[in-house]
């Protein structure tokens, strides 16, 4: 929350669209821990000539005086920066992707039992979210990936899954390993949750699909 607040008061949020499972955590109550924050960085209404250059310069001079800058780079399709606090024994990394069109955003607060503060974002929204984590999983066959799928199913969000498509997510369920669920998915839960992943499997995503 620290960050997305400096974020707001450097006014670089304006420009930033926050996505990934740290969104549908701290707008939406996504019970799973995440550790790096996803935004999409936009051009506003009408402008070609935004440099991104420039901008991430500008932010890695704002969070220099903040914190120690452990990487930063501007790659083909993103920008990234990690920062570290001397309050916290891990860093956080943060990934901007570029040249992203988006038609629609949402509004959403950003909030945590952990911290009084509250930031208004703008969002993707859930749909599009939920498209974007179906070819994460489909990519990377990350077990987080999928969780944060049935997450979205029990909010009652929709998307347009083909047949085939739904095929390839319920294979990719099907080769989650045991490693998967004991190691990866239960890091990423609190103890008591952790049972349920490890007799259910993703049981209400899978009826969802249609099986």
């Amino acid at each position: 929350m620290e960050v997305l607040d400096r974020l707001r008061s450097g006014r670089f949020l304006d420009r930033l669209v926050f996505g990934g499972g740290a969104m549908l955590r701290l707008c939406y109550g996504l019970d799973r821990y995440s550790v790096d924050l996803d935004f999409w960085l936009l051009n506003k209404n009408g402008e070609k000539d935004f440099d991104h250059t420039a901008w991430f310069s500008g932010l890695r001079q704002f969070w220099a005086r903040h914190y120690e800058i452990r990487d930063a780079a501007d790659k083909f399709h993103t920008l990234l920066i990690e920062l570290k606090s001397p309050d916290s024994p891990r860093s956080l990394k943060l990934e901007m992707r570029k040249g992203v069109k988006m038609t629609k955003t949402d509004r959403a607060i950003a909030y945590s039992r952990h911290s009084s503060v509250q930031v208004y974002v703008r969002t993707i929204p859930l749909p599009e979210m939920m498209t974007s984590k179906i070819d994460a999983f489909l990519q990377r066959k990350e077990i987080r990936d999928a969780y944060d799928l049935e997450f979205l199913v029990k909010k009652g969000v929709q998307a347009d899954i083909s047949p085939e498509k739904g095929d390839q997510i319920l294979t990719a369920i099907a080769a989650l390993t045991r490693q998967d669920y004991n190691v990866k998915l239960c890091s990423l839960l609190k103890a008591d949750q952790r049972p349920y992943y490890r007799q259910n499997n993703f049981r209400i995503l899978k009826s969802y699909l249609g099986r």
